[in-house]
């Protein structure tokens, strides 16, 4: 050791009443160079986290701590070799040194001045030199409320935010699911591993290889419509990043059906087209409220259930230019024939590429009914932010039990896709079974409104 440096002792500060702190976390290791007020270790106690700095500048000599173990006040942290500042080490070492070595020490050589011109260039270039990467610009914000919550010291949340790094999507490997430094790191080199133009936080998806398909015969290349650019990356993310189950459902309608036809004539004449799909939504607006947490959607800490107070019902509609989901608002303020009236209106909008984007805007529930082209069930991919989407199949005549005998009923399949980070399965085959229900009491649907 040399003259110029010495040994500092670095101790736990006054933790006032807390004694046996637990060490959660070491944050350096032996050998390691810090700078002053760099933090040490991670402390934990029954209602806070805290970071032990360093009080010296140098190189780590000993560590008197391990992860796991406990700690009181003034106990003995770590030994710093400390070394005073470059300038004043090398002021020291030149003033000590013989005139006849002062003498032959080297000077560094001034770079002639640059043209003026030339100045602009060759800072670009520096800027633009490896040495100094440009910082990814395709990092998503960082969610501020689940940044506060996370499990992490005020050391990490300082690197954290220097990197850019949402702690919310940052799993932690420490004691209780701590995130530490080193977690931090991970998650930063996972990001960069990933192709560059590649959307944040789809690093772990295997890339389709291109295929050469003329290779294989005739081809035409045909664009995607702009309403398929815009909803296939947006259907795409929800399938990625919401766990979707499908809870499936038979409604016997046959009552349904033949009240409908019963009143389809008087509808007709004041103009409302009294669709399957109006009870429907009628019945879907009924279970809402039976079973808020339908009508509900995370926020965006996922931490919390925003329940919304109004029940707005979107429905898929197949228009020439692709699938549009226009919204129904308040329909649980509407009486059948509102429904009915303004599912023929919007319907009409979207085939002529005339809806607002306020009439796609709001909702809290999807409806996506193919009953009128097929098909027997189906998953449906639920409308982010919603939680739930229902799926409506053809209906047809089956067989069923009543009564000792089998007698034929309309069957109407339904297909619940819902967010499992939110509904569980009983939830969901409570929902399914109750909207049933309700289908099968088709005046409880024609009821005025209050």
């Amino acid at each position: 050791m040399s003259a110029a440096e010495s040994l500092v002792q670095v101790r736990v500060p006054d933790l006032g009443n807390f004694k046996d702190v637990a060490v959660i976390d070491v944050l350096v290791k032996v050998g390691e160079r810090i700078e002053p007020e760099a933090p040490l270790i991670t402390l934990e106690t029954e209602k806070a986290t805290m970071d032990v700095p360093s009080t010296a500048a140098g190189v780590i000599e000993t560590l008197h701590v391990d992860k796991g173990g406990t700690v009181s006040s003034g106990d003995l942290v770590a030994t710093v070799r400390a070394a005073p500042p470059a300038g004043a080490a090398a002021d020291q070492g030149a003033s000590a040194a013989p005139p006849a070595a002062r003498a032959e020490l080297p000077r560094p050589s001034a770079p002639a001045p640059a043209p003026a011109a030339a100045a602009a260039p060759e800072s670009a270039s520096a800027a633009a030199s490896p040495s100094a990467p440009a910082p990814r610009t395709d990092l998503p914000p960082i969610d501020e409320p689940g940044f506060s919550r996370a499990h992490a010291g005020p050391s990490v949340r300082k690197f954290a935010r220097e990197l850019g790094v949402d702690l919310t999507r940052v799993k932690g490997s420490g004691v209780k699911d701590r995130i530490t430094h080193d977690d931090v790191k991970a998650f930063v080199k996972g990001l960069f591993a990933a192709a560059p133009d590649a959307p944040a936080g789809t690093a772990a998806l295997p890339a389709v290889p291109p295929v050469d398909f003329a290779a294989f015969g005739p081809i035409e290349t045909r664009p995607l419509s702009r309403i398929q650019r815009i909803s296939g990356p947006r259907l795409h993310a929800s399938w990625v990043t919401i766990p979707h189950v499908t809870q499936f459902e038979e409604s016997d309608i046959t009552d349904l059906e033949a009240l409908r036809l019963k009143l389809k004539e008087a509808a007709t004449a004041q103009g409302i087209k009294l669709t399957p799909l109006a009870f429907i939504v009628r019945a879907c607006v009924k279970a809402l409220q039976a079973f808020p947490t339908f009508n509900a959607s995370l926020d965006a800490s996922g931490a919390n259930l925003v329940l919304k107070k109004y029940i707005h019902v979107g429905f898929a509609a197949d228009t020439p230019h692709g699938l549009m989901v226009p919204v129904v608002r308040e329909a649980d303020r509407k009486d059948i024939y509102e429904i009915a009236r303004q599912l023929g209106e919007l319907s009409e909008a979207a085939r002529n590429g005339k809806l607002s984007g306020a009439q796609m805007q709001g909702g809290s529930f999807t409806v996506s009914s193919l009953g009128g082209i097929g098909g027997t069930a189906f998953t449906p991919i639920i409308n982010a932010p919603e939680v739930a989407i229902l799926g409506v199949s053809r209906s047809a005549y089956k067989p069923v039990y009543r009564d000792g005998v089998f007698v034929p009923r309309l069957m109407l399949p339904l297909s619940l896709s819902y967010d499992h980070r939110v509904i569980d399965g009983a939830a969901a085959a409570r929902f399914t079974t109750f909207l049933a229900r309700t289908l099968a009491d088709p005046h409880s649907l024609i009821e005025a409104v209050p």
